[in-house]
C-alpha cells in the first residue's frame, strides 16, 4: 500500500442516479485500495434529502469499501450554474485549508481550475480525468452561450490551464485523447481508461422471442439532445406502422426537454406508446434492461460525440446484459460494440435505419441471440470496473515513480 495522499474532487453529487457517479464510485475504491488516504469531495445535496452517502464500489469490482476513504459532501449554492461554480469553489478552498495530498484528482474545470493555476500551492502532482469539455458541451445544456465569445473564450483558458498543468491526464476514449493531443498535450502524459459496467449487478439474459407481441424498446441516460432521443421517438413511430411496440425512456432531464419530446411523440401519433420514467439506481436500471427486448443508443453525429468522445455507459450495460443492442455507428460505439458482431450499428440520426434494425431483430432472433453472447465475452474480456480500475492504478504508479524520481531529484 503506498502512503500518499489523494484528494479526489469532482462538481457533481455522489450518491446519484447518474453515471458520473458509478464512475467515482469505481474509482475512488480503487485509489482507496491502494493509498493510504484519499478524501472524496462531491456536491451536496438539498438538505432535505435523506439519502446514503457512502463511497460504495460497483459489486463484483474485487474492491471492498476501505475505511481509508472519507467523504465530504460542499454547498454548491445559487440559481445560476457559475454562482454554483463559485460557490463550490470558494467552500472546496475554505475545506482544503493547509493541506497538500501527494495527488489532487480533478474531473472538470469547475473544480479543477482553482487548483490548477496554483498546483504547487494545492497539491504535488496534478489528475486531470478529462470526463467532457464544458467549450464543447455546455452548448448543449444552455443554448444561449452558444454565442458567448467571451464565455466560450474563458472556458478554453480555463481548460488549457487544467491539461497544461496536469502531471496525467485519463480519458475515456481514443476519440477525446486524439482531441487532446490536438490541443497540444503531450500523448505520454494521456491514459485511455474506458468505461466500465458491473457485470454482476448487469447479469446476462438471453434475448426472450418477441413474436407476435408488442416489442418493448428501452432508452437509459439523460435527455440531453446529444443522445439522439429525437430519432429514437421517430423511429418508434415509423416501427409502429407494421407491429406494436413501445419506448420507455430511464433518465433524467430539464422539465422542457421532457415536454419537447412529449409533444414531439404526440405529433407523431406514439404519445401513449412512450414512457418517461424518470432516474434509476443502477440496480432499477438493470431490471429494466431484462424487462425490455432491445435497448436502443442513438446518439448523434456532433462534436459532442465526434470531436470530444465518450465512452456510453448505456451501450456497456447493455452489452452485459444480454439485452440486444441498436446504436449509431460512431467511432466511440464501434470501439465498444463491434458491428454486426456484438450489436446493430446504424446510420447517425437515421429513424429508418433504427426501424430496419429492430425489423432484422424480430425477423432473425438467432443472430440477436449470438449478438448478444458475443456482447457479454467483449465486456466480460475487456469493459468491466475491475478493468478499468486496474488501468488507473497502473496509471497511478507510473505517476507515483514519476513523482518519486521529481521529488529526488528536486
Amino acid at each position: 500500500m503506498s502512503t500518499r495522499s489523494i484528494i479526489y474532487t469532482s462538481f457533481d453529487r455522489y450518491p446519484a442516479p447518474k453515471g458520473a457517479a458509478t464512475h467515482i464510485a469505481a474509482f475512488v475504491a480503487a485509489l482507496g485500495s491502494e493509498f493510504q488516504s484519499v478524501d472524496l469531495v462531491t456536491v451536496a445535496g438539498p438538505p432535505s434529502e435523506n439519502r446514503a452517502t457512502g463511497t460504495e464500489p460497483p459489486a463484483g469490482t474485487g474492491f471492498s469499501r476501505s475505511p481509508r476513504i472519507n467523504h465530504t459532501e460542499l454547498p454548491a449554492l445559487g440559481p445560476t450554474l457559475i454562482e454554483r461554480v463559485l460557490s463550490f469553489r470558494t467552500h472546496l478552498r475554505d475545506w482544503w485549508r493547509s493541506q497538500r495530498p501527494d495527488v489532487a484528482h480533478i474531473r472538470s474545470i469547475f473544480e479543477g481550475y482553482p487548483i490548477a493555476r496554483r498546483k504547487t500551492h494545492w497539491c504535488r502532482r496534478l489528475v486531470y480525468e478529462v470526463n467532457g469539455l464544458p467549450s464543447i458541451e455546455l452548448k448543449y445544456h444552455y443554448p444561449q452561450v452558444a454565442d458567448d465569445r467571451e464565455l466560450m473564450r474563458k472556458l478554453l483558458e480555463q481548460e488549457q490551464c487544467c491539461l497544461d498543468a496536469a502531471d496525467l491526464v485519463i480519458t475515456v476514449s481514443q476519440v477525446n485523447a486524439n482531441h487532446l493531443v490536438g490541443r497540444g498535450v503531450d500523448p505520454s502524459r494521456i491514459r485511455v481508461i474506458p468505461n466500465g459496467v458491473d457485470t454482476g449487478l448487469f447479469a446476462f439474459q438471453s434475448p426472450r422471442p418477441w413474436q407476435d407481441r408488442e416489442l418493448r424498446l428501452l432508452y437509459s441516460g439523460t435527455l440531453s439532445p446529444w443522445q439522439g432521443l429525437q430519432t429514437a421517438i421517430e423511429a418508434l413511430a415509423l416501427y409502429r406502422k407494421e407491429a406494436p411496440a413501445r419506448l420507455f425512456i430511464v433518465g433524467t432531464g430539464r422539465a422542457e426537454q421532457t415536454r419537447r419530446l412529449a409533444d414531439l411523440s404526440t405529433a407523431l401519433g406514439v404519445g401513449d406508446a412512450v414512457e418517461f420514467l424518470g432516474g434509476a439506481s443502477q440496480a432499477e436500471l438493470a431490471t429494466w434492461h431484462h424487462t425490455a427486448d432491445v435497448v436502443i443508443a442513438p446518439l448523434t453525429p456532433n462534436d459532442r460525440n465526434l470531436v470530444q468522445g465518450c465512452c456510453p455507459l448505456k451501450v456497456l450495460e447493455a452489452m452485459a446484459s444480454g439485452t440486444p443492442l441498436i446504436a449509431s455507428d460512431l467511432p466511440v460505439v464501434s470501439a465498444l460494440a463491434r458491428p454486426e458482431i456484438d450489436a446493430i450499428l446504424v446510420r447517425p440520426g437515421s429513424a429508418k435505419a433504427i426501424k430496419d434494425g429492430l425489423l432484422h431483430l424480430v425477423r432473425d432472433p438467432q443472430s440477436a441471440i449470438q449478438r448478444s453472447l458475443n456482447a457479454r465475452q467483449r465486456v466480460e474480456s475487456q469493459f468491466t470496473w475491475g478493468h478499468a480500475q486496474r488501468q488507473l492504478l497502473a496509471a497511478y504508479r507510473e505517476l507515483d515513480f514519476v513523482a518519486r524520481g521529481a521529488d529526488a531529484g528536486g
